[in-house]
């Protein structure tokens, strides 16, 4: 059978068409070589803004200036390569069913951006809503899992409280008997909840931005940031940004926009900014690829754990973020023990499978457990850090809001309860109660 395929039409495809459906057949049929998905830009010694941190927020922030602020004279630096911090070594859960209002509307905002992700960026970024499932062993947790379930629907988010009999048709694998250390009671179920391929998000962004002009910089380390007339030896408080320092040459810009995850405070620390962050490690595995037979990704708050089934059939396990802070990222034994007993508490027909490979990320915890976004008191330096192990979820809609922020000059409705002066007013926005783990 022949298949025969009009190219009339798509010559000169610009960069946004490139891996369509009819660019790959264009390419394919002239034996074309495969571009490069973004480019690769000189570094300039001046740009309107730069944006410290080449993950899902450093990359959002710049996609939504330009497409959405019509704002281009931007540069995101990154000391190593895109994705290569927290936004390659998550387990790409996202969903949005969490404690409080604030957070409630902010990351539904999020969630509903990833679901129109792959048509609005033009690359399959693999969004899978399978449902997210939030285990209850205790009376505590069962508690719990109702008030999360009411303060969602008043926001009208899909969750609900579920029984054992429910959870174990949503995954048939999971040990719902009594007779278990520790029996669960019930869950917390999201459906809209699922998984999504961070890598191809970090691409999407990437080669969006750069359509519009964005310069992305790697291997591109900030040394310091230039403030001039702050309070502390020409910085911080009442100062304002005037450049960036880094190891390939000083850049002069208005503003900048700290995006970075494990190294947060480090680059506020240069500005002159201190921010009440500590650096933990979070630790994570998969295993072999078997045939797939969880349909949902499970969470156990009080086991620590969290786990989902990849499409080709691995199992992505997570913990709770390691109880000491420090930025060393190499896996341990203890971890790995600790992880596969609880699993296999949840799941003993696993025992079997066998485990490939372990990895670990930074993860900014503050002391509420919710991020610190928007201005600070240096005039032109702006954060959106914080994030713990939420950031991956929350990418989409910080990259957004915080482009409306830099680009209206003022703090977006959505983001105004995560700013820094929270710590000094006292109006936190307590998220613990609606980690997945230990966070």
């Amino acid at each position: 059978m022949r298949i025969f395929v009009s190219l009339e039409g798509v010559k000169g495809l610009n960069r946004s068409d490139r891996y369509s459906a009819a660019g790959l057949l264009w390419r394919g049929a002239r034996k074309k070589t495969w571009p490069r998905i973004w480019r690769e830009t000189e570094l300039k010694s001046k740009y309107d803004v730069v944006i410290v941190g080449g993950g899902i927020h450093g990359l959002a922030t710049a996609y939504y200036l330009a497409a959405n602020h019509g704002i281009t004279d931007v540069a995101v630096v990154d000391k190593g390569y895109l994705g290569g911090g927290g936004s390659g070594r998550n387990t790409a859960i996202v969903r949005s069913n969490y404690l409080t209002p604030e957070g409630v509307a902010f990351y539904d905002r999020s969630l509903t951006l990833y679901k129109t992700m792959s048509s609005d960026l033009n690359l399959n970024v693999m969004f899978s809503e399978r449902g997210h499932m939030t285990l209850a062993h205790t009376d505590s947790a069962l508690r719990t899992m109702r008030w999360r379930a009411e303060v969602n629907k008043l926001q009208d988010i899909d969750s609900s409280l579920i029984d054992p009999d429910d959870v174990k048709k949503l995954a048939p694998s999971l040990d719902t008997s009594a007779q278990t250390r520790y029996p669960i009671l019930g869950a917390l179920y999201h459906p809209p909840g699922g998984t999504i391929r961070h890598d191809a998000v970090v691409w999407a962004y990437a080669r969006g931005a750069d359509g519009y002009g964005v310069d992305l910089h790697q291997q591109t380390e900030v040394l310091d940031i230039m403030v001039e007339g702050g309070d502390d030896n020409g910085k911080g408080s009442g100062g304002r940004v005037t450049g960036v320092k880094t190891n390939q040459g000083d850049i002069s810009c208005r503003l900048v926009v700290n995006c970075t995850a494990g190294w947060a405070t480090n680059i506020a620390d240069m500005a002159g900014v201190k921010l009440p962050i500590t650096t933990h490690p979070l630790q994570a595995a998969v295993t072999e690829p078997v045939k797939v037979f969880l349909p949902t990704v499970v969470v156990s708050g009080s086991l620590h754990v969290y786990v989902s089934q990849t499409d080709r059939g691995e199992l992505v396990f997570g913990a709770s973020v390691d109880p000491f802070a420090t930025y060393d990222m190499r896996g341990s034994l203890e971890f790995t023990e600790e992880l596969a007993g609880h699993v296999l508490e949840l799941m003993p027909g696993i025992s079997q499978m066998r485990l490939l490979r372990q990895w670990a990320g930074l993860c900014d915890m503050t002391p509420d457990y919710s991020p610190v976004m928007g201005f600070t008191p240096v005039d032109g330096f702006l954060c959106d850090v914080g994030w713990g192990t939420y950031g991956f979820k929350a990418g989409p809609v910080a990259g957004e809001q915080m482009a409306k922020c830099v680009a209206e000059q003022s703090t977006p409705d959505l983001i105004a309860p995560f700013a820094l002066s929270r710590f000094v007013d006292g109006t936190l926005v307590g998220e613990k109660g609606a980690a997945a783990v230990g966070h």
